[in-house]
C-alpha cells in the first residue's frame, strides 16, 4: 500500500482528517499504557480465564474501558469493537467504519512480567486499517501510521517523531531476518521459512513483531496459526504505513469485519511475499 494513497471518500467524507485524529488516539492509547503499568508494578496480577482459555487480568478491562469511553467521546459516531466488549460489539464489525481495539495484546506477556506487551488501536473502513496505533508501554515507545500519513515511533521524553520505512531484505548479503513467535512455532512454520533461504530467528512478543518489520530491524513474520482481527489491524496499518506488506499465503490482503473473527494464516514483509520464496 503506497503511503501516498487517497482516504476513500466514503471514509473522508464522515471523520475528520486521519492526521488530525492520530495524536488524539496516540495520547488515548499511551494513557491506557499508564492505567496497565500501574497495575504491572503492583506485582503478579490474578489471571482468569475466558471461554477460549485465554488469559484475562484486571489490565485488560482497565485499559479496555479507557480506551472504548475516549474513543466514543472523541468519534461518536463511530462503533467500538475491543477484544474485552461484550457480545452486542461484535455486531459494530459489520459497519463500514469502525474502531478495532486490543487493549492489552500479549497478556501472556504481560504475566511472564517480560514487557513485550502492547496497546493496539485501528481505525476500519471498508475492511482495510487505514489508521493503527501500537504502544508498548513497559518500553515506553509508541508506534502509528495512516494511510497518507507515513508509520512513526516515538520514544518516552522525545519531542519528535521518527519516520519508518522497511528494510530492504538481504542488502549486502545478509541473511532474512525473519521474526518467530514465542508461542507458535511449528513445522508448518519452519518449512515456509526454508523456502525463503538463508535466514536468521528474530523473536519478540504479541504485535511488536509487526513493528519490528515496520521499523526496518527484520524482514518477514510469517504466522500459520490463529490470531483474531483485533491481534493484527492496528499493527498491519503502521507495516503499511511504514510501505511494508500483510498478506495472506494466497497474496490476498488481510481483511476485516468478516463475518468470522479469526483471520487465515499470513505474512508480513517487507517486500511481496512471491519476491521471497525461492521455489
Amino acid at each position: 500500500m503506497s503511503t501516498h494513497e487517497p482516504m476513500p471518500d466514503s471514509v473522508a467524507g464522515g471523520l475528520p482528517p486521519l492526521g488530525t485524529l492520530v495524536p488524539a488516539v496516540v495520547e488515548l492509547a499511551e494513557v491506557a499504557g499508564d492505567d496497565i503499568m500501574a497495575i504491572y508494578r503492583a506485582g503478579p496480577s490474578a489471571v482468569t480465564h475466558k471461554a477460549d482459555d485465554s488469559p484475562l487480568t484486571a489490565a485488560d478491562l482497565a485499559a479496555h474501558a479507557r480506551i472504548v469511553a475516549g474513543l466514543r467521546q472523541l468519534t461518536p459516531a463511530i462503533p467500538v469493537v475491543s477484544e474485552e466488549g461484550c457480545v452486542p460489539d461484535e455486531g459494530a464489525r459489520a459497519a463500514p467504519v469502525f474502531w478495532l481495539v486490543d487493549p492489552l495484546d500479549g497478556t501472556k506477556e504481560f504475566v511472564a512480567r517480560n514487557g513485550e506487551f502492547t496497546v493496539n488501536i485501528a481505525l476500519i473502513t471498508q475492511g482495510r486499517p487505514v489508521m493503527g496505533v501500537v504502544t508498548v508501554p513497559a518500553q515506553g515507545v509508541s508506534y502509528w501510521g495512516a494511510m497518507g500519513e507515513g508509520a512513526y515511533r516515538r520514544h518516552a521524553g522525545e519531542m519528535q517523531a521518527q519516520r519508518l520505512h522497511v528494510a530492504v531484505p538481504r542488502e549486502a548479503g545478509r541473511p532474512l531476518r525473519v521474526m518467530a513467535s514465542k508461542h507458535h512455532f511449528h513445522e508448518d512454520t519452519r518449512a515456509l521459512i526454508a523456502r525463503m533461504g538463508a535466514h536468521e530467528l528474530v523473536q519478540a512478543g504479541s504485535s511488536l513483531k509487526f513493528c519490528r518489520i515496520a521499523e526496518g530491524v527484520a524482514d518477514v513474520y510469517p504466522r500459520l496459526g490463529p490470531t483474531c482481527e483485533w491481534d493484527t489491524a492496528a499493527a498491519q496499518a503502521v507495516v503499511e504505513a511504514a510501505g511494508g506488506h500483510v498478506c495472506t499465503l494466497q497474496g490476498e490482503p488481510l481483511r476485516y469485519g468478516k463475518a468470522e473473527v479469526l483471520n487465515p494464516d499470513f505474512v508480513v514483509s517487507a517486500v511481496p511475499l512471491a519476491e521471497l520464496l525461492r521455489d
